[in-house]
């Protein structure tokens, strides 16, 4: 075990769960049926690849409202022959048809957060089979036959999946009757611990495997179904239910733009991870066409602290984290996007000096993004509230939090009553007109060789658009986090990718991976993690500890949800923070919102001592569904 620091307060002695530990193989994912699965994978003589896929498309059918196989996904992954870190790319572009014209010419000022105007080309399936196909060593048809089954024969469902059926269970009966279909059957929400089958979803797996027929080898086998996925029946599917017009969280009615030929002109791929070093560990990210340089900017400016102020469950320490992380998103809004960013700058030693001088004794309520010579960025409207009273399945779900009028009064940052309700995103929750934000799923694996890979799937969960009947799934929702508005980072443009929030993790030492982790969470999962890697690198807690540790983070910045606002100085605090940390916070002028107390964070992680051939796992209790698993 590690050694606590006496800077940190001392970790919990008892935690939630164990801290695992063995030498054979390890998984952790947010549903104990895929954790279960990769690690039966892992027994069976497939590697942490091999397991990692299909535990993923195990997630597609029992985490039906957190991702699906019309979603996308990143990944960090190392193989056991090369530690170098690699991400792998599965998300897919805005369509050519999506053009701001498009959607002004549709009376939007927002990309919708719901609905087929909100899809890019699926990308999930397509980066899931890349990586079996290069790295992994199964057949396709013993990688999906966990799912098939699942989806086929039918599994438990799981509470959270029940209450998000609920929530939307109106919106399903009134505007998408597909969706009503499949997730109302016999006209009535399923409960908890009732078999939910997806038969259509079960033969579009069981098609894609039969695509390989005779096609000459293993690699060639899974190409067929890639090559059967982007240009067959599904891509032919999908272009023929989006022409119909259907309800959007705008509360009008339009028909996508995604066609056939967008998802044959979509493969995944590869590219070289981001990284910046901490404290001796290289933390390995995604592109700036993700949000994972926020955290690495976010690591640099608290590296050369003091011990004392990294720590997140003190007032001064939990207010330096919070103010270093909006100035790091702060940047993101200005910068990150598809296309030339100054990463090199953002993260430079000159660049994160200055920033950091800017981290004061009280808490800020202004966007501060950076100033580089030569480079100009136009930000997008930044609103605290949205004057609309529509929504349907939006964004990543998340939970809302409620403020007392007579609060809301007393602090003129908070609306008194908004339109589109406060939220603090942070765990599941679906309101009734379907409105969802900040969350998705997640799947680390380690093996016995040293291959290990860290993904968040996410997208196409079952409130976000209507399910097409033929195939048992939707669409996703990433283009909500563009922009209309010419000139930002991150505006509109066919042919590009969205900045995701989806922010897998990679931790390496002396070269070595040494563990991979991530959350869910939307805008809140490198947050999340940051509070993880702090208190386990810096603070001595072990993996479990630090997963268990209160949780907190701020608001103060355009979500990357429709619709898009932010709350100025907001701060989201576990109540176990406790009452005299959290008044020295509301005491610099953060604008807390207790989220109660287990409520914030959903990690996960794989671990492995490179050195002695240890490996371990651990996985987050709250919500009662994320699980570890190994030996």
């Amino acid at each position: 075990m590690p050694t606590p620091n006496p800077a940190f307060v001392p970790p919990a002695t008892q935690t939630s769960r164990p801290d695992l530990g063995g030498t054979f193989g390890m998984a952790a994912s947010t549903h104990w049926i895929a954790t279960a699965t990769a690690q039966s994978v892992l027994e069976r003589g497939g590697n942490a690849f091999d397991a990692a896929t299909a535990g993923a498309f195990v997630l597609h059918v029992v985490e039906p409202h957190l991702n699906g196989p019309g979603g996308d996904l990143t990944a960090v992954f190392a193989t056991a022959t090369n530690p170098t870190p690699i991400v792998l790319v599965g998300q897919g572009p805005a369509p050519e048809g999506a053009t701001p014209e498009h959607y002004r010419s549709e009376g939007l000022d927002l990309v919708p957060g719901s609905g087929a105007l909100a899809a890019t080309v699926p990308g999930a399936v397509d980066a899931w089979l890349l990586l079996l196909r290069d790295h992994g060593t199964w057949e396709l048809a013993d990688v999906l036959a966990p799912a098939i089954g699942y989806a086929r024969d039918g599994h438990p469902v799981a509470p959270a999946v029940v209450r998000t059926i609920t929530a939307v269970r109106g919106l399903f009966e009134e505007h998408w009757p597909t969706s009503a279909t499949q997730w109302l059957p016999g006209g009535a929400v399923p409960v908890p611990g009732d078999l939910v089958r997806n038969e259509a979803l079960a033969s579009v797996f069981d098609r894609l495997v039969a695509a390989g027929d005779g096609a000459g080898g293993r690699a060639a086998q899974i190409d067929a179904a890639r090559s059967e996925w982007a240009e067959g029946f599904v891509a032919e599917a999908i272009d023929r239910f989006v022409r119909e017009p259907h309800r959007h969280s705008s509360g009008t009615d339009h028909a996508g733009v995604v066609r056939a030929s967008d998802l044959a002109a979509f493969r995944a791929s590869y590219e070289p991870a981001t990284t910046a070093e901490f404290r001796g560990y290289t933390i390995a990210k995604t592109g700036p066409w993700g949000q994972g340089p926020a955290l690495l900017q976010t690591l640099r400016l608290l590296e050369p602290l003091d011990d004392a102020l990294l720590d997140p469950s003190t007032e001064l320490g939990a207010h330096t984290i919070a103010e270093a992380q909006k100035l790091a998103l702060a940047d993101r809004e200005a910068f990150y996007g598809d296309g030339d960013v100054p990463l090199d700058v953002l993260l430079s030693d000159a660049y994160t000096d200055g920033r950091r001088a800017l981290i004061g004794d009280r808490a800020s309520a202004e966007l501060r993004p950076g100033t580089i010579s030569g480079v100009e960025y136009a930000l997008p409207p930044i609103r605290e509230t949205y004057g609309t009273g529509a929504g349907a399945g939006l964004g990543e779900p998340t939970v809302q939090v409620t403020r007392s009028a007579d609060r809301a009064t007393a602090n003129p940052v908070v609306p008194v009553a908004p339109v589109v309700p406060v939220e603090d995103r942070g765990e599941p929750f679906v309101a009734p007109d379907g409105e969802t934000r900040g969350d998705t799923c997640h799947i680390d694996v380690v093996d016995r060789w040293g291959n290990i890979v860290s993904a968040t799937p996410s997208g196409g969960w079952l409130q976000s658009s209507p399910t097409i009947p033929e195939l048992g799934f939707c669409l996703g929702t990433r283009l909500q986090m563009t922009w209309l508005e010419e000139g930002t980072a991150s505006t509109l443009r066919p042919g590009q990718r969205p900045r995701t929030t989806l922010t897998p993790t990679l931790v390496l030492r002396d070269g070595e991976p040494v563990a991979a982790l991530g959350s869910p969470g939307g805008d809140q999962q490198d947050q999340w993690q940051l509070l993880f890697l702090l208190r386990w690198i810096v603070g001595g807690y072990s993996p479990q500890q630090a997963i268990d540790a209160p949780a907190l983070h701020t608001t103060s910045f355009p979500g990357s949800f429709w619709p898009r606002t932010w709350e100025p100085a907001g701060l989201v605090v576990e109540d176990r923070l406790g009452d005299d940390v959290i008044a020295g916070l509301e005491a610099r002028g953060h604008v807390v919102t207790r989220a109660g107390d287990w409520a914030l964070g959903r990690l996960c992680c794989v671990t492995r001592n490179p050195s002695t051939g240890v490996l371990g796992a651990a996985a987050n209790s709250r919500g009662a569904q994320g699980y570890a698993a190994g030996r």
